[in-house]
């Protein structure tokens, strides 16, 4: 099983939903956060006065899945969530050791 962490741009986020769910993903969690990278924040104007934003806001998914699908699931978010500009966002991929459903006791692939 692999566990794939990805931030992406929040408009992206109904697009790379529906491009993961046609792959066979059933469920993600998503959170907002704030973060930089190589952006390092940018500048904008409010009310005439002109101020630095350090943390870009992002989405952040988390996303269980087989090691069968999850070259797809990289794959299809990272076309989804491009956009060509910077700050389009990273992907992480982890070795997920042991999965639980909660409801059921399910272990593993079976709690996916």
């Amino acid at each position: 099983m692999k566990f794939i962490i990805a931030t992406i741009k929040p408009f992206k986020l109904d697009e790379v939903r529906e491009a993961v769910s046609k792959i066979g993903v059933n469920g993600m969690m998503v959170s907002e956060v704030k973060g930089f990278g190589t952006q390092l924040g940018h500048t904008e104007t409010y009310r005439g006065a002109e101020y630095t934003v350090n943390f870009v806001p992002k989405i952040k998914l988390e996303i269980a899945v087989t090691e069968e699908i999850a070259d797809q699931v990289v794959e299809a978010i990272s076309q989804t969530a491009h956009t060509g500009k910077i700050g389009d966002g990273k992907i992480f991929i982890v070795d997920l050791e042991t999965a639980v459903r909660v409801r059921t006791g399910e272990k593993n692939e079976e709690a996916l």
